[in-house]
């Protein structure tokens, strides 16, 4: 039988006692009987107390395991939290660091560029003053042509020259 039910025993017995003369509060009871009674329940209570106590004890462990495993998991999370923490720290710190890079390249091809066009600019100004002079000796030279024509012989001068072309 269960204890708690014993002890419902034990009160109902005690409450069906029967009462002393004068007194509401005192009864009588066979002594022998609960006695019995309560060796009874003695006898039950300590196989419960230990089953009792080995399940506080199971509970225990679990809790114990449980408290484990849950700072198991905290400790890796912190763990995982600092490892994104630093990959994103790296990966912020590389875009910094490509778009520095990708400024700075560009900044050269527009230098490059301008060397560029200032070389160009000087060669073909170097290129059409070269041009004018040498149209100025062309026509210098059909003018001196037609004249001659104009006066019937062409004899050249010791003084000119072929152009240096």
């Amino acid at each position: 039988m269960d204890p708690l039910d014993r002890l419902d025993e034990l009160v109902a017995y005690v409450e069906n006692a029967r009462s002393s003369p004068m007194s509401r509060s005192n009864c009588v009871v066979d002594r022998a009987e609960l006695i019995a009674l309560l060796d009874e329940l003695r006898g039950e209570l300590p196989s419960d107390l230990r089953r009792s106590q080995a399940l506080l004890d199971e509970r225990d462990k679990i809790i114990a395991a449980g408290q484990r495993e849950a700072d198991r998991i905290v400790t890796e999370a912190e763990a995982e939290h600092a490892r994104l923490v630093s990959q994103n720290e790296i990966t912020v710190s590389a875009e910094h660091e490509a778009s520095r890079i990708v400024g700075e390249a560009r900044q050269e091809a527009q230098r490059l560029r301008d060397e560029v066009d200032d070389y160009v600019d000087t060669t073909l100004a170097n290129f059409e003053q070269f041009l004018t002079k040498a149209l100025a000796a062309i026509e210098r030279g059909r003018d001196k042509m037609h004249a001659l024509r104009e006066i019937g012989s062409f004899t050249p001068d010791d003084g000119d020259r072929p152009l240096p072309f």
